[in-house]
C-alpha cells in the first residue's frame, strides 16, 4: 500500500533523508541521465535552510520503505515583492518513478494539490510536461498548454572563438559610449538597488506565449538572501551589464556556476532594454560571457540555456553560437474549479 506523505527536511529522520537521495538516484538515472546530480549534502543544505520570500513543500509516495514518487509544490509567501501580483498562482510538478507507473499514483496527488491551492489562497495551478505520460496527465486534469520552452546546449568545444572576438570586437567599435562592467562572484552590493530596478525592467519584456503570470519583481533583501543561499553550496553568480552613454543599465546576462558541476555552466537571464535594441548589444553580453568562462572556468565543456519558443532576437543569437535543441519543455495551467472536478 502506498502512502503520501510530507517531507520535512528539518524534522526527517537520517533514514528518511536516505530513502529520498536513493529516489533522487533513480530519477536523476531516468529523468535527466545526462546531467550531473546534486551532491547530499548540498541538497540537505539547500532543502533545510528556509526561504523569507517563497515557501516550497515537498511530498513522497512511500511504499514499504521505499520513495517511489515525489510532488513538490511552491508559491510566493507575503514577503515577496512578487506576492501582490502572484499569489494567485501555484505551482506543482512531481515524478513517478517508471517501475512505479501505471498505477494512478500521480492522480491521487489530485486532493492535495486541490489542498494546497485553497491553502495558499491559489486559483492556477501551473505545471510542465516533457513526454507523452506527462502530456497525457495534464491533458486529463483539463490542463491547457501554455508556452513551450526550448532548452538548449553549446558545446564550448565546437565554439568558433574568433567569431566571439570579432562580436566583441564590432561592438565595442560600435558601442556608441556604452560600456560593458563584469562583475563576479556577482553584482556589488552597493550596485543592487540600480541592479534590481534594470532586471525588473528587462525581465518583465520576457515573451511568456499564453502563460498566466504576475510581475518579476526581485530587490536587493530578495539577492542577498539568494546570494546567502549560494554561499552555502559553493555557487557564484557571474554577471555582465551594458551601461548607456548616460550611464543607465540597458542590457545585462548572469550565469550561475556550481562547484558541484564541473565542465557545467548555467546561462540565466540575457536582456536588452527596448530603446537600445539593434545595436547588438545581446552579442555584446553573450560574447563578453563567454571569454569570461573560457578564462575562469577553462574545464567547461557545455553552457545551458532556456528561451520561450517565440523569443525569435535570442534563439537567433543562440544558434549563431552554437546553441542546440536539447529538450522542449511544456508548461501548462489549469484553474482551481477545474481540478476540483477532476479529482
Amino acid at each position: 500500500m502506498a502512502e503520501l506523505v510530507e517531507f520535512l527536511p528539518n524534522a526527517a529522520s537520517r533514514a528518511e533523508w536516505g530513502r529520498y537521495h536513493a529516489f533522487r538516484r533513480l530519477e536523476n538515472a531516468e529523468f535527466r541521465p545526462d546531467e550531473p546530480l546534486a551532491p547530499d549534502d548540498v541538497v540537505e543544505v539547500r532543502e533545510k535552510r528556509s526561504d523569507p520570500f517563497n515557501w516550497s513543500r515537498s511530498f513522497h509516495v512511500v511504499q514499504g520503505d521505499v520513495v517511489v514518487a515525489q510532488l513538490e509544490a511552491a508559491g510566493p509567501r507575503p514577503a515577496s515583492p512578487e506576492y501582490p501580483t502572484n499569489r494567485h498562482l501555484l505551482w506543482a510538478a512531481g515524478y513517478v518513478l517508471q517501475a512505479h507507473r501505471r498505477q494512478g499514483i500521480a492522480l491521487t496527488w489530485v486532493p492535495r494539490v486541490v489542498g494546497l491551492l485553497e491553502e495558499y489562497g491559489a486559483t492556477v495551478l501551473s505545471s510542465y510536461a516533457e513526454d507523452d505520460t506527462g502530456h497525457g496527465l495534464m491533458r486529463r486534469l483539463g490542463a491547457e498548454a501554455k508556452m513551450v520552452e526550448r532548452q538548449s546546449r553549446l558545446d564550448l568545444r565546437a565554439l568558433d572563438w574568433d567569431m566571439v572576438a570579432r562580436w566583441i570586437a564590432e561592438s565595442e567599435a560600435g558601442a556608441e559610449g556604452a560600456r560593458l562592467e563584469l562583475y563576479t562572484p556577482w553584482v556589488p552590493e552597493e550596485q543592487l538597488e540600480e541592479y534590481c530596478a534594470a532586471m525588473n525592467e528587462l525581465m518583465n519584456t520576457m515573451p511568456f506565449e499564453g502563460l498566466d503570470h504576475g510581475d518579476i519583481v526581485t530587490s536587493p533583501a530578495v539577492v542577498l538572501e539568494w546570494r546567502d543561499r549560494m554561499r552555502l553550496t559553493g555557487t557564484i553568480n557571474p554577471t555582465c551589464l551594458v551601461r548607456d552613454a548616460d550611464g543607465t543599465i540597458v542590457g545585462m546576462t548572469d550565469t550561475i556556476k556550481h562547484d558541484y558541476e564541473p565542465g557545467i555552466v548555467r546561462q540565466n537571464f540575457t536582456g536588452v532594454h527596448l530603446r537600445a535594441r539593434g545595436r547588438g548589444l545581446g552579442k555584446w553580453l553573450k560574447a563578453a560571457m563567454l571569454e569570461h568562462i573560457r578564462r575562469a572556468h577553462p574545464d567547461t565543456i557545455w553552457l545551458s540555456t532556456e528561451n520561450a519558443g517565440s523569443n525569435a532576437p535570442m534563439l537567433s543569437i543562440n544558434q549563431a553560437l552554437g546553441y542546440r535543441l536539447h529538450r522542449t519543455v511544456t508548461f501548462y495551467q489549469v484553474a482551481l474549479e477545474t481540478l476540483r472536478r477532476s479529482s
